[in-house]
């Protein structure tokens, strides 16, 4: 059942996310890490820079100006996908990004951490609510760099929660039944 209330939540995050349900909408407040499609490979290598235990991760390539975020919109998440697992595996308990993951990643939070998303088009809105406060892997520059963030209250919704259940999953099949999509899943004429 998804709440009615904004549900408050503080990193590092524990067992609280798995009571979360795809829908309930969540204030985000502590530290976060951003890490985009090189960041991902290079802690896989390298190990992770930061104590990945109840840490959240934001598929983000924030503008940073005068140690100062100017803006921190999230990225795609599907372009994760395949690296994600393993942040699991080292106890992330949660992902920020739009767009939604695919199954692959549904079935790996099952049990261990939730999907939120945020609004894509709001980079201004999100920086509102930023602290700059550390970077790790600088070499790969400005939109690759694992930055830590300090949030406050940075609104949210869960998208895939830890039973599996996916609101951007839900809202393909649904769009599909209505505009009957064929097997391959495109639209067919009527």
């Amino acid at each position: 059942m998804v709440t009615k209330e904004v549900v408050q939540l503080h990193t590092p995050l524990g067992d609280e996310v798995l009571t979360l349900r795809a829908g309930d909408h969540v204030e985000l407040s502590g530290v976060v890490y951003t890490a985009r499609d090189e960041a991902h490979l290079r802690m896989q290598k390298d190990g992770i820079p930061f104590d990945p235990k109840g840490a959240v991760i934001y598929h983000c390539g924030p503008v940073i100006k005068d140690k100062t975020i100017v803006a921190a919109g999230p990225t795609t998440s599907a372009r994760m996908n395949a690296l994600s697992g393993f942040l699991f595996d080292k106890g992330v308990r949660a992902l920020i990004g739009k767009g939604g993951m695919g199954p692959q990643v549904r079935e790996q939070l099952k049990g261990k951490g939730v999907y939120f998303a945020f609004t894509g088009g709001c980079a201004a809105l999100a920086a509102s609510h930023m602290k700059l406060v550390g970077e790790y892997f600088p070499d790969l520059g400005m939109a690759e760099a694992v930055w830590a963030i300090e949030l406050d209250r940075l609104p949210l919704v869960v998208g895939i929660d830890s039973a599996g259940n996916d609101l951007f999953f839900d809202v393909e099949k649904r769009a599909q039944a209505s505009a009957g999509a064929g097997p391959a899943g495109n639209c067919t004429d009527k």
